[in-house]
């Protein structure tokens, strides 16, 4: 298991005292492996404590980044990575801003957290995702409906590597058990949809700038 921190790599990730709580996530790394589907196990920071074979198969020919691998930090991938797109289809609204969403729920929670104190200063450091995440953000959730942002049931499209799969979609289930969720972690798994929606032709291009080029208008 790789307890790496999201931010400023490479910084060791706190890893559970209890003998008990490391023995349970080593035998959890093989239930995770017996899933076929992309499985993840996240902090409230996102980083990633442990993940399936086939999570990251879905993200396999993602590029380096120096602070946004999705085996890292999986908010800072969806946000930060200029490669997201090509994996994670309808990449800002299907995506970016439930993730943001999600990210203002957690500040509001843990509003003294280093890890996420230092997301939002990269964030306010681009003047687009700031505005995404201060106007953007609140007109999308009044318009689409606080289940817009839910996270266990979601469904969101995906492009996955493997043409097998290809164009596609996944339903977002969480099914994390008491146990974890008392460490303070997220289990989540992309439940791939056997029907698969008809492939694009031309795939997300990759970005420059990992950073979000559309601002929903605010109401006047």
């Amino acid at each position: 298991m790789a307890y790496q921190a999201g931010g400023q790599r490479p910084a060791p990730r706190p890893v559970p005292e209890s003998p008990e709580a490391q023995a349970y996530l080593r035998d959890y790394v093989t239930l995770l492996e017996a899933v076929p589907f992309p499985s993840v196990v996240l902090d409230h920071r996102w980083d990633v404590v442990v993940s399936n074979n086939a999570f990251a198969s879905l993200f396999r020919e993602m590029g380096p980044h120096p602070t946004a691998m999705p085996g890292d930090n999986f908010l800072r991938f969806v946000l930060f990575h200029p490669d997201a797109g090509t994996v994670l289809g309808e990449h800002e609204a299907s995506w970016c801003l439930p993730m943001l969403a999600h990210f203002a729920a957690a500040v509001e929670r843990y509003g003294h957290d280093h890890g996420l104190q230092a997301i939002r200063r990269e964030i306010g450091q681009d003047p687009i995702m700031e505005a995404a995440y201060r106007q953007g953000l609140p007109h999308w959730i009044r318009v689409m409906g606080e289940r817009a942002a839910a996270q266990d049931g979601a469904v969101r499209p995906l492009l996955h590597p493997d043409p097998r799969w290809g164009a596609t979609d996944c339903r977002v289930v969480d099914e994390t058990p008491a146990t974890l969720r008392d460490m303070g972690y997220t289990r989540l798994t992309l439940v791939l949809r056997e029907a698969r929606r008809e492939r694009p032709r031309v795939r997300a291009a990759r970005r420059t700038a990992a950073h979000l080029r559309v601002v929903p208008a605010t109401e006047t």
